[in-house]
């Protein structure tokens, strides 16, 4: 049986130590093994013991104050050997300068102060999220779901995506170059027009499956319990996930729909660092498990990967329409469907997207760029967010912006960070004009500065503006030139509004179908401002359903 993953405590005075592990005991002890140990060194030794057998380590607490090594010293060293460990500190109130500045100069996740009585109120609460999160990225011995292809397929790339921004663990065997997948493919039978091929815990297996059966054979929830809700929510990012939250919350009903994974585009990024609560930031997958759990917690029903092709009303009652065939019907609905990155205008990409180029900052191509020049599109925080989290696997990474410079559309937390860098370069007044390869991304030829250049390159990843995601609406909905939705006040006269009452404040064209998040027309797309609009369309819609009487 393998062991249990560790959660390390250390305290120079006894008392304290035995306090801290008899509430850590009483709380984890069910899952976790806890050691203790009363200096940083001894501590350190500890550790290398259990490296050396292998043993996880999922959370190290440190007091501040010891001698000869104090807290944020022990944490900045056992880093080194479990880098991914939770990092947390037990400091006195004076030493709160000390902590806040090691959050950012030595990695520490979280600081707690003494006493921490009750430990329900004050010490579990913070532990469990951390923990959460450590149990979340935590890879053990693997048994689940693999993927055999290969690297360049863009039918491998769906699969892995989709898997990925829907947490479902899951393991690449690359057939040109992995052992494991080579012996696989021989002892199978498999040939190269089965690729890519699906093997799960079970034995079954999937040749070149759609989405859609994928999900159904991992266990997803692909379709709805029942034909009518209070709410039905389409798009589960930010926007979706806390109209969710809220409305579940409150006694409704409710199904969330989304056409690929829970998160949004806002999933897809690889770190959030401006949003309230978060200091040391949380990466888009890391916000949608959260956002799906809490979800969940309420009774919300989430449905994915199920695509919405039209609505329409009848009476009082909203009706849509799936691609499935079915329909679903609710009083009140809420359109947050988000947006999604422009297609690049260039010869030759359309055949390369999935195999060197990638929309948004994918996770699951990563790691495969360890060591490689990998080039990004785009200007504003996703791409800037996206070059910091590459620069950690590639050589180097080259952003390339159209404009003079970074801070027009860009963060400055995030702009700061780049110049900072020493394997990220920003070429401004530069754009791709054509790309190149045979069946993968061989190079790109850029126009920098009026300079035409070629560069060899196996990776692209653009992040231009964003498209509304609105197509299937057609006319029900008022949208504007763009396609975003038109709400409250901002309702053109034309929209021929039936009602004696003026739209509530998220309230589309239509009564009881509202809009939250980048999909509306004039929002800030920021996820803070997503997850507000979310949560604020639940009131107006309880208003609605007393208007209704539903």
């Amino acid at each position: 049986m393998a062991d249990k993953p560790v959660i390390l405590t250390v305290d120079d005075d006894p008392q304290v130590l035995g306090a801290v592990a008899r509430d850590l005991r009483s709380r984890y002890g069910e899952d976790y093994r806890i050691v203790r140990a009363d200096s940083g060194a001894s501590a350190l030794e500890a550790l290398g013991e259990l490296k050396g057998r292998g043993t996880p380590v999922a959370l190290l607490l440190a007091d501040q104050r010891m001698p000869k090594m104090d807290g944020v010293g022990f944490l900045s060293e056992a880093m080194k050997s479990y880098p991914d460990a939770k990092r947390a500190l037990l400091t006195a109130y004076a030493d709160t300068d000390a902590a806040i500045s090691a959050i950012n100069s030595s990695k520490i996740h979280y600081y707690l102060l003494k006493p921490w009585d009750p430990p329900e109120e004050k010490l579990y609460p913070v532990l469990d999220d951390l923990l959460s999160d450590w149990r979340a990225n935590y890879r053990p011995p693997f048994s689940g779901i693999r993927i055999l292809g290969d690297r360049w397929s863009p039918d491998g790339h769906e699969l892995r995506d989709f898997l990925a921004r829907n947490q479902v663990p899951y393991r690449w065997l690359d057939v040109e170059a992995d052992d494991e997948a080579k012996t696989l493919v021989e002892s199978e039978d498999i040939t190269p027009e089965m690729l890519p091929v699906v093997i799960f815990e079970d034995g079954a297996r999937l040749e070149k499956p759609t989405v859609l059966e994928l999900a159904q054979q991992a266990g997803l929830k692909t379709e709805a319990d029942s034909e009518f809700y209070d709410l039905i929510i389409v798009g589960a990012g930010p926007a979706g996930l806390a109209s969710g939250v809220y409305g579940a919350s409150e006694g409704l009903k409710v199904a969330l729909l989304d056409a690929e994974a829970p998160g949004g585009q806002a999933g897809t990024s690889s770190r959030i660092e401006n949003y309230l609560g978060f200091p040391v930031g949380l990466s888009g997958a890391d916000l949608a498990r959260r956002g799906v759990s809490q979800a969940k917690k309420f009774g919300v029903e989430l449905i994915t990967p199920q695509l919405v092709t039209g609505l329409e009303t009848k009476e009082a009652y909203k009706i849509i329409e799936l691609a499935s065939g079915a329909s679903l019907s609710s009083h009140a609905l809420v359109i947050a469907t988000g947006v999604q990155y422009r297609k690049l205008n260039v010869p030759g990409l359309e055949s390369l997207t999935g195999a060197g180029i990638y929309y948004g900052s994918s996770i699951a191509e990563a790691v495969a760029c360890e060591g490689e020049d990998v080039y990004i599109v785009g200007a504003g925080n996703s791409a800037g967010q996206a070059a910091l989290y590459l620069s950690g696997f590639a050589n180097s990474v080259t952003l390339l912006v159209r404009g003079g410079d970074l801070e027009s559309k860009m963060s400055m937390y995030l702009v700061e960070r780049i110049r900072e860098a020493d394997t990220i370069h920003v070429a401004l007044n530069s754009e791709v004009t054509e790309v190149h390869g045979e069946g993968h991304l061989e190079a790109i030829t850029l126009d920098c500065d009026g300079d035409t250049v070629k560069k060899p390159t196996s990776a692209l990843f653009i992040f231009i503006g964003a498209s509304p995601s609105t197509d299937w609406l057609g006319d029900a909905v008022a949208r504007d030139d763009k396609g975003f939705i038109y709400t409250g006040t901002d309702l053109p006269d034309a929209c021929n509004w039936t009602l004696e009452r003026d739209p509530y404040l998220l309230e589309t064209s239509i009564p009881g179908v509202f809009a939250a998040g980048d999909v509306r027309s004039t929002s800030v797309k920021r996820v803070a401002s997503a997850v507000g609009e979310g949560s604020i369309a639940v009131q107006f819609i309880h208003q609605y359903l007393a208007d209704v009487g539903a």
